[in-house]
């Protein structure tokens, strides 16, 4: 366990379930976390405020909590029902995740 930096934590459910709030109450914040892109850019929680509360969550991006910086969350879009396209995003990212 000395050796895991951080834990990589995937949150997966529909559209709009509340997976964000869900990730606040775990980290025990009110506070907005910071967005990191694929490559570890930090992104501008103004640049994508409209999808933190409600809406279309990339599932590249990376959520990192200041109150739990050893958790990095994956917040994906959402499984809908009949989407071929979102099950093989989802399929390609855990692929990456683990090479």
């Amino acid at each position: 366990m000395k050796n895991i930096e951080r834990f990589r934590v995937l949150v997966i459910g529909r559209g709009n379930a509340g997976k964000t709030t869900i990730l606040r109450r775990v980290c025990n914040t009110v506070d907005e976390p910071d967005i990191f892109d694929g490559k570890g850019n930090k992104i501008d929680n103004v640049v994508v405020q409209g999808t933190l509360g409600r809406g279309y969550h990339n599932i590249e991006d990376e959520l990192v909590f200041k109150s739990n910086p050893g958790f990095v969350f994956c917040d994906s879009p959402g499984f809908e029902a009949g989407s071929a396209e979102q099950f093989e995003m989802k399929s390609l990212f855990w692929t990456m995740q683990l090479q």
